[in-house]
């Protein structure tokens, strides 16, 4: 199952440095990403991006201020775009250099409207960048990127569940929880679920995983793999699926690692 093969192999030497958890005990936690390809990916994270490399059992992982990237190879549906998550967002300290990097390792640039770019990294994920010289790090996750046919409703929906803070990023209604900025974009018709693109499930560090999924389930939220624990390496997690189709890891214990 997946989340064997997630956790599969976890070393005590690797350290997620995730954000503090907010009033309910949620922080970003990790994006889970299904390559043909993963030594492209590699490019992007690793030399282009400058994350930090280790591994996860079978898969790599790739360590930014804020949030691990696990990398599994495997042959995914379709990319970002056309699913409710059409593409992923960060800072960088320097554009310029970094877009040098990006066509050095032969990644296309789709526009790029200083202080921003948006990249079609490998396996077709769209991944955004934006300029900000004060961040102390040459690159740290920033946003994750909705398409839904009811902004508000999935606004608050991450509200309630997560306990993010509602409010704007720009011109685009978001929420905000620690190490990331959940923006959300209206479109008329229904985006694809993310499971099984390349793009296959974002995830939450969550503190008292277990009473967090009760109460949740109290609420009315399913569970598509209930609250376990992993004694053997010390972790808890569970899955679901957001109302538009977003899959969603729960752990608890990688930021401990």
């Amino acid at each position: 199952m997946k989340f064997a093969i997630l956790l599969f192999g976890l070393s005590a030497a690797m350290y997620a440095q995730l954000a503090a958890p907010n009033a309910s005990g949620v922080t970003m936690g990790h994006l889970h990403l299904y390559s043909k390809d993963p030594e492209a990916q590699r490019k992007l994270w690793a030399d282009v991006l400058g994350a930090q490399e280790t591994k996860l059992g079978n898969m790599q992982v790739f360590k930014l201020p804020g949030v691990l990237i696990l990398l599994q190879k495997a042959d995914p549906r379709a990319g970002s775009e056309g699913s409710v998550i059409n593409h992923l967002g960060f800072k960088v300290r320097d554009l310029s250099a970094t877009l040098a990097k990006v066509e050095a390792a032969h990644i296309t640039i789709v526009s790029r409207t200083p202080p921003q770019a948006m990249l079609l990294a490998p396996d077709d994920i769209r991944v955004e960048l934006t300029e900000d010289p004060s961040i102390s790090a040459p690159a740290i996750h920033h946003h994750i990127h909705f398409y839904a046919t009811d902004v508000e409703a999935m606004q608050k929906w991450y509200a309630t569940t997560f306990g993010a803070i509602p409010g704007k990023r720009g011109k685009f209604d978001a929420d905000d929880l620690p190490g990331v900025n959940l923006s959300f974009t209206p479109f008329a018709a229904a985006q694809a679920p993310t499971k099984g693109r390349a793009l296959d499930h974002i995830g939450f560090e969550v503190e008292n995983l277990e009473a967090f999924t009760k109460k949740l389930e109290a609420a009315g939220v399913t569970f598509d793999v209930p609250y376990r624990k992993i004694p053997a390496l010390g972790l808890s997690l569970a899955f679901l699926t957001d109302p538009w189709g977003t899959y969603i890891e729960l752990t608890e214990g990688l930021n401990k690692l």
